[in-house]
């Protein structure tokens, strides 16, 4: 359980850094093309008796930069998918914001037990929102609705929708593994980020030290 507990980990940091690598090459790429032709123009009328050929290379520049209109709507599809995987993935990694400083206050039992509904709460939600997507990306690809500058590749909108409910499944699974972990006395809380010890530790630096 624990080396596909491993497996799944990998594979998650490894979408993300795919997704954020994906997102960077394709707008790198546009941008660059964009602003290369325009070189090759400028030179083009610099030196005559090369012109044809900067003019010939700027012209197919211009040409590749203009066939990439696509290149938008795959980066927006590309922070769609990202966003759904970086909140399972805050999730594992106390990565959200932390709210819970009156909560440390109380007993440990208290804790657990302000935890658990809390994290029942998050289930719920997640649940809603994972029922509620299912029904709409299963109305869109009945509809067959083409994504915008994608649809020449066969890309429909309810194919980047997929992500929504794939993205709330990965939620419940994060809050039901943290709610077994409460239950058997792993932990006590969210696993949300404790901004109020980080903050005691910026003000007081020395005090980890004693």
């Amino acid at each position: 359980m624990q080396s596909l507990r491993q497996v799944w980990e990998h594979f998650e940091e490894g979408m993300i850094a795919f997704l954020l690598a994906a997102m960077t090459l394709v707008t790198f790429v546009y941008v660059a093309l964009n602003n290369l032709y325009t070189i090759f123009y400028t030179l083009s009328d610099k030196w005559a008796w090369s012109s044809d050929l900067f003019a010939g290379i700027g012209d197919h520049l211009m040409g590749y930069a203009q066939e990439m209109t696509w290149s938008i709507a795959l980066t927006k599809a590309l922070f769609g998918w990202l966003i759904f995987f970086g909140i399972a993935y805050g999730v594992r990694t106390a990565g959200h914001l932390g709210v819970d400083v009156l909560v440390k206050k109380t007993s440990k039992p208290a804790q657990r037990i302000l935890a658990m509904i809390a994290c029942g709460c998050c289930l719920v939600y997640a649940g809603l929102f994972l029922i509620a997507s299912i029904k709409w990306v299963s109305a869109v690809l009945v509809a067959g609705i083409g994504a915008e500058d994608l649809d020449r590749y066969g890309i429909q909108i309810g194919h980047i929708a997929l992500i929504v409910p794939i993205g709330f499944a990965l939620i419940i699974a994060r809050y039901l593994e943290i709610m077994y972990r409460i239950y058997t006395h792993r932990q006590t809380g969210l696993g949300l980020a404790d901004e109020a010890a980080e903050a005691s530790k910026l003000a007081n630096p020395g005090e980890e030290h004693r």
